[in-house]
């Protein structure tokens, strides 16, 4: 058993829609970071919260605000930590140095969509 499944205890437990939820949390977050972001950082990796759906995850992934925009460009990626994603409610779309990104299916898909602070 992995580290994150022993870390996350119940994860097989929580609903595709919890997970939908709790990652929309942390992008709500990283929303909050890239809006705050001095002039001239723009080009700067900075650190953003990885938006995997563990609560307790303080882990960050530095990334430009151009690769956040990237992310951010469809509601249902999002920017994980390598091994934080849960292959039941989304699948890795890219692998990057340091992040994955990942993107919701199913029932977790559309809370993401509807929880979207952009939308």
């Amino acid at each position: 058993m992995s580290l994150w499944r022993r870390t996350l205890g119940g994860v097989e437990d929580v609903s595709n829609e919890r997970i939908g939820s709790n990652e929309s949390l942390f992008r709500e977050a990283n929303e909050g970071i890239e809006r705050g972001l001095w002039p001239g950082e723009e080009d700067e990796r900075v650190p953003f919260r990885c938006e995997c759906a563990r609560l307790e995850c303080a882990e960050a992934v530095r990334l430009t605000p151009a690769e956040y925009e990237h992310v951010r460009a469809d509601p249902r990626r999002f920017v994980v930590v390598p091994g934080h994603e849960i292959l039941r409610a989304e699948v890795v779309v890219e692998r990057r140095g340091g992040y994955l990104v990942v993107e919701k299916v199913g029932e977790a898909a559309e809370v993401a969509e509807e929880l979207d602070p952009r939308d």
